[in-house]
């Protein structure tokens, strides 16, 4: 398997303090059920070596095979018929769609990116973070910190979710989604996502289509959750398959011969190294700071 590919999309931008990439090893910072924990990933030859420090390492350890894609069953999907996606796949035979555990920690970085540029929800995130964050501990590199609990989140007042450029629609769904954050893990036991855990996920006020699925593909693992309503999505996906952008309701039109794989094979997509075309509208940057 392909480490660094199975775990990228728990990085928030190149400065996320939660995750880095030093030589081979992937490290982490995970907020867990038993605590903070720091989590080295190494690929050693035909192995992978996890180590992990902390008050959550034990829970981190014995969560790591689901982590790096243990039970994400690739073997029904078929692309032969489809030359992009049967070279992606032969070119990215190591990759797998991680499963978390955690849902609420995967669903606060999700809600902080509704609506807005990545860079600034990422510059948010990092703020955030570095301000109540826990720092991660053991041999981590300095400057990597653990998310809040969903009771630090809590606790975070208002005008500094204004400083980090959060406005109060999306620091409200955070602290909804802290009143129930409970209920919110014991969704995982509905498995690796499908409707009712996005049902469960969208009773919340304020979360939609796009930040359930984005929360399933991460903490359930789901295979079948391609992002609806993305900004760039759509688009990679029709350039990608078709030589053209397409909508929504075009990418779940060309998704749909593989569904039941749909986020796979969006994940194959995003990896292949493919970049649709850079012409056109930039998405305007709005500075909810000072509204």
């Amino acid at each position: 398997m392909d480490v660094a590919s199975t775990l990228r999309p728990l990085q928030r931008g190149s400065g996320d303090p939660a995750f880095r990439v030093v030589g081979s090893i992937v490290w982490l910072a995970l907020r867990t059920p038993g605590g903070p924990a720091s989590v080295a990933v190494r690929p050693t030859g035909a192995e992978i070596a996890v180590s992990a420090w902390g008050d959550g390492a034990e829970w981190a350890v014995a969560h790591a095979p689901e982590l790096l894609g243990r039970g994400d069953d690739w073997s029904s999907l078929d692309v032969s018929g489809h030359e992009f996606l049967a070279a992606a796949r032969h070119r990215q035979p190591g990759l797998r769609l991680l499963r978390t555990n955690t849902v609420f920690a995967m669903l606060v970085p999700a809600i902080m990116e509704q609506k807005v540029t990545s860079r600034q929800a990422w510059g948010a995130w990092r703020y955030l973070l570095r301000r109540y964050g826990t720092p991660a501990p053991g041999p981590a590199p300095v400057g990597m910190v653990v998310p809040p609990s969903a009771a630090e989140w809590a606790r975070i007042p208002s005008w500094e979710w204004h400083r980090a450029g959060i406005e109060p629609g999306r620091s409200a769904t955070v602290m909804r989604a802290v009143r129930v954050a409970p209920a919110l893990e014991r969704t995982l036991a509905l498995g690796r996502g499908g409707d009712e855990v996005s049902t469960r996920l969208q009773s919340i006020p304020g979360i939609g289509k796009w930040t359930a699925a984005e929360t399933a593909q991460r903490a359930h693992g789901d295979p079948d959750s391609p992002s609806v309503g993305d900004y760039h999505v759509p688009a990679l996906v029709g350039w990608a398959l078709t030589g053209g952008p397409v909508d929504d309701d075009g990418m779940l039109e060309l998704l749909e011969p593989w569904r039941g794989h749909r986020e796979r094979v969006v994940r194959l997509i995003g990896g292949s190294g493919f970049r649709k075309p850079s012409f056109g509208p930039r998405m305007t940057i709005q500075d909810h700071r000072y509204h």
